[in-house]
């Protein structure tokens, strides 16, 4: 497996290289934002890990390129940037996930097979079970899996693939409050919910795309205590 890594940090870069070898996969390193981004063009990645503060390209700015090319490529943040709105405008960039500096291996490893497992480009999975989907309607919105995308009357919205899978599993089960182990389990591939607010992030993302009033959600609810309830 092929990973690019933007980092400007050698230190950081280094020890992530080494992480991913030690597990088989092939990094591919750069050490700012522009030169990450002509090796991303060179094409061939099933995976990419970004810095966010980089001398040329920041990595926000290489999230928003690599999607507007490559709406399935899976992607993580890996900052010292840990305040919620750092976390919550990278998902919204369309990332997958977000990891905090300073980590952990084990934590790296387990981040990345969770979003390879839901994903179409990872070789160790199957072809993503949405990419198939007949399109569904998600209150006002009409979601269409194999685009990434929802439409209503005025907008079309872009999903993440991580997005897509919370908005099917919420539609499929109208009125039901789903725990967070539930949600983590069919969406990142974790039997246990992590004591983090990635979850929670998302859902703050997906309630500023599709809900009229974000503060004052209509139809992804939460259920204080347990989890998120879809209001058709």
């Amino acid at each position: 497996m092929k990973v690019l890594i933007a980092e400007d940090d050698p230190f950081t870069r280094q020890a992530l290289g080494e992480i991913l070898r030690s597990e088989g996969w092939d990094p591919i390193t750069a050490e700012n934002g522009l030169k990450a981004w002509e090796l991303f063009l060179q094409g061939g990645f099933d995976l990419a890990c970004l810095d966010i503060m980089m001398p040329g390209l920041s990595g926000y700015d290489l999230c928003k390129r690599i999607r507007e090319k490559d709406k399935r490529l899976p992607i993580l943040f890996i900052s010292a940037k840990s305040e919620e709105f750092d976390k919550v405008l990278g998902l919204e960039l369309g990332a997958d996930d977000f990891i905090v500096k300073p980590f952990g291996a084990r934590e790296v490893i387990a981040r990345i097979r969770a979003v390879l497992r839901r994903s179409s480009h990872s070789p160790e999975s199957t072809l993503d079970e949405s990419s198939g989907s007949p399109t569904f309607h998600f209150g006002p919105w009409t979601v269409d899996p194999q685009g990434l995308r929802a439409k209503n009357d005025s907008q079309v919205i872009d999903l993440s693939p991580r997005e897509l899978k919370i908005l099917e599993l919420l539609y499929r089960n109208p009125g039901k409050a789903l725990s967070r182990v539930s949600l983590f389990e069919h969406c990142w591939g974790w039997e246990q919910a992590p004591q983090s607010r990635t979850l929670d992030q998302h859902v703050a993302v997906l309630r500023k795309k599709l809900e009229v009033h974000p503060s004052e959600p209509r139809h992804i609810c939460t259920v204080q205590g347990v989890g998120y309830r879809y209001e058709p």
